[in-house]
């Protein structure tokens, strides 16, 4: 099942478009709901997350943005929110990044799953295995694949999947590798819900530092991640946070906020 029918099938017609690109506003218990019903009725639903870092690449790669379409999108971070304020006049209902969010979900989802995890080093994936099979006893947790993989080896990590066949597939790759190797490569043969989650599984081993509750309830912890790697996140946040707001603010004083997606 695609985003759209996945949209038709629950009702999901509260939209709010960022930058051309659909994102459902629910609140997150509602979502946690949705993604259970999907794996309950096996409807086979490509998730992901919209913040400004991805959507200012949607507005330059339209190969991304285009399997992005088929994806159900939710809304993560600060920066989303403040789009959704200038745009639609009000923000998402509640910010579901995927770091909080997927775990939150596997804890809450009472029927036990297989869950995949593809991505990251293995030794960070292992790690972020032992932790969610502590946070979420009733799963099982299997670790597929590094995320270090040359394409030669595709084919085989498919089957490996496709054997396997999760109920949910956790894609570590960064984006926009994650998204296009889900919308390349995966279908209802391979698992029922492949959620692109990111850092997520860096974070969960303990790898990557997660910024103190007191920056995360203050919306900063984009500000903790660039004081922790400048070098490698300067440019996605100094210059790109204002490129999306930017970029936003050009979506409000064209015609309509479903306007096409920036161009440039």
């Amino acid at each position: 099942m695609n985003m759209h029918s996945a949209r038709a099938a629950f009702g999901l017609d509260k939209l709010k478009t960022i930058l051309g690109i659909p994102v459902v506003a629910i609140r997150w218990n509602d979502a946690i709901v949705l993604l259970n019903r999907l794996i309950a009725e096996r409807r086979f639903t490509k998730v992901s997350f919209l913040n400004a870092h991805n959507a200012n690449i949607a507005c330059t790669d339209p190969v991304f943005a285009e399997a992005l379409d088929d994806f159900l999108i939710l809304p993560d971070g600060i920066g989303v929110d403040l789009a959704a304020r200038l745009l639609y006049g009000a923000p998402f209902p509640d910010n579901l990044n995927g770091t909080d969010f997927v775990p939150a979900f596997l804890q809450a989802s009472t029927t036990p799953l297989t869950v995949g995890l593809l991505g990251a080093t293995r030794v960070n994936a292992e790690a972020a295995s032992v932790k969610l099979a502590a946070l979420a006893v009733q799963h099982r947790f299997v670790v597929i694949h590094d995320g270090y993989f040359p394409a030669s080896q595709e084919s085989e990590i498919v089957d490996r999947i496709a054997a396997l066949r999760p109920d949910v597939l956790l894609v570590a790759m960064g984006v926009p590798r994650q998204e296009l190797w889900i919308a390349r490569h995966i279908d209802a043969r391979h698992c029922t819900l492949p959620i692109a989650v990111g850092a997520l599984l860096d974070f969960l081993s303990g790898s990557v530092p997660r910024a103190p509750l007191w920056m995360r309830r203050l919306r900063l912890e984009w500000l903790f991640r660039l004081a922790v790697e400048p070098s490698r996140l300067w440019r996605r946040y100094v210059v790109g946070n204002p490129l999306f707001l930017l970029r936003v603010v050009r979506q409000r004083f064209s015609r309509t906020p479903e306007t096409a997606r920036d161009s440039q």
